[in-house]
């Protein structure tokens, strides 16, 4: 099979390597399309590695294909059933084995770009604001850098729990694209980052961009709110005023899917499988794709993950 590989330099290449093989609770999923994500751009760097496990230097964390090997004590699961998953790594190539626990149907409806986007996004968006945050009818939601994969299905989900949410974007003409990705009914607001004072206070506020200002929003909370930490591309170490957390009770909580026990991620994909797909399968939530590259094109895919402006998730396509 071809399979995106990190290279010693942190650059990727595309290599041969060998179809894997199912263990008796796996099954190897012929990958039609995986999606992108920060993390795969931080493991080229050194600093985010794949867990026991999963190939050390293939990236991707979610992929979308038909089963075409069944390991033998997997049942429930056949040859040929379309489906997706959030994997430890290994997805950015021709075919991965996965273990059966964690697969998710992929509606019928669903491009195989669409529901490759969807795995790492919105278990991320669920696991954060529903299991994590208990975000409920009435609340006020704050997601910053909200135009990326995870900000919109940040959003959708805060929507559909019956959240006030408001998305901050940094680039306005990227406003029109968060509120169409909204659910029909969505209460909305996107503003710029210099806005989301006036629209506060937060019960809720979800950090994907990080940076050296990123906590100051400590003040844009309510009493006993809450600031969840998802993302720090733009920079991981920062300056909290302590006091400022005291004053409202606050409570700051950072939190990853990657590096969490076998267990924990069947947990979730259990929790995705029965809340969340369903919503998806009945267009209450939407996935939207930035842009699709084969894979003879990673090249081109990285560079737009990186790039300013995304309208969603970047994936790659394995036809």
């Amino acid at each position: 099979m071809r399979a995106v590989v990190i290279d010693a330099g942190g650059g990727f290449r595309l290599e041969r390597r060998p179809d894997p093989e199912p263990g008796p609770e796996d099954v190897v999923v012929r990958v039609r399309a995986a999606g992108l994500n920060a993390a795969d751009l931080q493991q080229a760097r050194g600093a985010y590695p794949a867990p026991p496990g999963w190939p050390a230097d293939i990236p991707g964390l979610e992929v979308a294909g038909e089963v075409e090997r069944v390991g033998s004590a997997v049942a429930d699961v056949r040859a040929g059933d379309r489906v997706m998953a959030l994997v430890g790594g290994g997805g950015h190539a021709e075919r991965i084995a996965v273990p059966a626990a964690l697969l998710l149907p992929v509606p019928d409806a669903l491009s195989w770009e669409e529901a490759a986007g969807f795995p790492e996004a919105f278990s991320t968006a669920w696991d954060a604001l529903v299991d994590q945050a208990g975000v409920h009818a009435g609340a006020r939601v704050l997601v910053t850098g909200a135009a990326g994969g995870v900000g919109t299905a940040m959003t959708q989900v805060a929507a559909v729990s019956g959240a006030h949410t408001v998305a901050s974007v940094r680039r306005p003409e990227l406003h029109d694209h968060v509120r169409k990705s909204a659910p029909d009914g969505a209460r909305l607001d996107v503003v710029v980052p210099g806005d989301e004072e006036r629209h506060g206070p937060y019960d809720v506020i979800v950090e994907l961009v990080g940076g050296e200002d990123c906590l100051r929003r400590v003040s844009l909370l309510r009493s006993r709110g809450r600031i969840l930490i998802v993302g720090v591309q733009a920079g991981a170490t920062v300056p909290l005023r302590m006091f400022d957390l005291m004053l409202v009770r606050g409570q700051l909580t950072g939190t990853t899917i990657r590096g969490r026990s076998h267990p924990e991620k069947v947990l979730l994909a259990g929790l995705v499988r029965t809340a969340v797909v369903p919503l998806l399968a009945e267009g209450r939530l939407r996935v939207p794709v930035d842009s699709a590259f084969p894979l003879d094109r990673h090249t081109e895919a990285y560079a737009r993950l990186a790039g300013p402006g995304k309208r969603g998730k970047v994936v790659l396509t394995c036809d």
